[in-house]
């Protein structure tokens, strides 16, 4: 059997600790311990409040000057039912080329790639003179991510520390290394509309009032429009209804109040304030509306883009140049933690292949992960050279 790499040994034994949020389960430790030796100020805060679980984060830094930080996530989703997985998900197992577990792909493989890349760096170069290198880890990425990478960025702030540049390495790549790189994310609004009706007989329905009727013309106004065309970065936003509930078990009584709940994706042309109050306008614009409420709930997922320039175009040359794709710069998919890292710097990024993230029998390619880890050290060199 081949030798694995540093990088695939790393993402072994990350791989085989239980991290599911917000269990630190050994991760951030290892992480200490690779780390520690070669110099890096190591500090792993705890924050908790915010009506979220208590949840350890860690932040490492080595060297003064221009700052290029690597950030990730060490915590996962549950594995489900062990006993669907060809190898136990915690085990970390080398197959098929492959190392297999929960968060393999999602995103341990990026976070090894990433302390490989940078600690090959060390060795053959020392630390740097004019620069630094420093890494974001949190381990409440997959959950409700109130006492993660925002208040690790936060606190960072508050001790003087800034960054220049930022690489996440969530898995963006749909089929191959180096089909995709994330350069901004949509965002995520959710809401519930409600109307108030009045119970009854069906027998007798001009002594009731069906909410569901109301709820259906509100429902029809709100998708009537495309919120938008998308813009040069982004699909147009989208609204889906996501659940109808009237909590009604019986078919011959006239419900009391109908629900409908959505989930709403949006690009840079709206903020969820000014999303919201466009949602407003359209139900306040319907022809005898029935009174109806409107709550959208309150987001940390704002719609933002890391313009192409010369940090984007250092990543993309990097990918080219390991993989032989110019890489598609998209802005698809879900939101990531990337969402609080734009306040404070721009942010690429760009990880493994994602084709079995969060499903049973996750599992990366060492080949991907070794290619990652060559990327990422390209990335260094030329971020240290300045360019």
């Amino acid at each position: 059997m081949t030798e694995l790499s540093r990088a695939a040994r790393m993402t072994r034994d990350l791989v085989a600790c239980p991290s599911v949020t917000p269990a630190e389960g050994g991760a951030l430790a290892l992480i200490e311990g690779w780390l520690a030796p070669y110099g890096f100020a190591v500090h792993r805060p705890v924050f908790s409040g915010s009506d979220s679980y208590p949840v350890e984060n860690l932040y490492a830094r080595i060297g003064a000057g221009p700052c290029l930080v690597f950030a990730g996530h060490t915590d996962v989703v549950p594995p489900g039912d062990a006993a669907g997985w060809l190898h136990p998900p915690f085990s970390g197992a080398v197959f098929g080329g492959a190392i297999h577990g929960r968060g393999a792909q999602d995103m341990k493989a990026g976070v090894a790639a990433a302390l490989a890349a940078v600690l090959d760096h060390l060795d053959r170069h020392g630390a740097p003179e004019r620069h630094a290198i420093a890494f974001l880890i949190t381990g409440d990425e997959e959950a409700d991510a109130v006492n993660g990478t925002a208040k690790l960025l936060e606190w960072a702030k508050a001790r003087g520390e800034r960054f220049d540049a930022c690489l996440l390495g969530e898995p963006t790549n749909p089929r191959a290394m180096g089909d995709m790189m994330k350069i901004g994310r949509r965002g995520s609004l959710s809401g519930d509309l409600t109307v108030e009706g009045v119970q009854g007989h069906v027998a007798y329905p001009q002594l009731a009032r069906n909410p569901i009727d109301g709820l259906v013309r509100l429902m029809t106004a709100l998708k009537a429009m495309p919120l938008d065309a998308g813009t040069p970065h982004f699909l147009p936003s989208n609204l889906e209804f996501t659940s109808v509930d009237v909590g009604n078990a019986a078919r011959n009584v006239i419900p009391a109040r109908a629900v409908a709940k959505f989930n709403i994706r949006f690009n840079d042309r709206w903020t969820s304030a000014s999303l919201a109050a466009e949602l407003r306008r359209r139900l306040d614009a319907v022809n005898d509306a029935p009174d109806f409420t409107l709550v959208c709930h309150p987001t940390n997922a704002e719609a933002f883009l890391t313009a192409p320039g010369p940090f984007v175009e250092l990543v993309a040359r990097a990918v080219e140049a390991e993989t032989g794709r110019r890489p598609e710069l998209s802005t698809t998919g879900g939101t990531s933690d990337a969402r609080f890292i734009q306040a404070h710097c721009p942010v690429v990024e760009f990880g493994t292949v994602g084709d079995t993230m969060h499903k049973v029998n996750e599992r990366v390619a060492i080949a991907d992960i070794d290619t990652l880890t060559a990327i990422y050290g390209r990335v260094i060199r030329a971020f240290l050279k300045g360019n």
